[in-house]
């Protein structure tokens, strides 16, 4: 596995029942090769805009997904997870479309001047 993979994965659900759910691998992590990842939805009406991405049928990475249908790859879902829980892959995403999640969630991240 590899960053800007989707895979499937074992994650608790805002109810607490636990769903094999797609994520993208966002970035490995230093020390034991943890990924960080964040969530994917079909529930289209829950993007925050400005911060989600929205990736849909029409767009060129959609069919490397391995997605059913347009999604929202959710930034404020995020988890930390050892390469044993990830199930395996089903798709990727552009390269494009990983860095401006990676550089939005920075950009979010970022100290500011209060």
């Amino acid at each position: 596995m590899k960053e800007c993979d989707i895979a499937l994965t074992p994650i608790p659900q805002a109810d607490g029942v636990i769903k094999n759910r797609p994520v993208v691998m966002l970035r490995q992590m230093p020390g034991f090769g943890d990924f960080l990842v964040c969530g994917i939805s079909t529930q289209l009406r829950q993007e925050v805009k400005g911060f989600d991405d929205t990736i849909c049928l029409t767009d060129t990475d959609f069919s490397d997904s391995g997605l059913k249908a347009s999604s929202i790859i959710r930034l404020g879902f995020l988890a930390v997870l050892p390469l044993r829980n990830i199930l395996g892959t089903i798709g990727f995403i552009s390269a494009e479309r990983h860095h401006q999640l990676l550089s939005r969630l920075c950009k979010h991240l970022e100290i500011k001047n209060h």
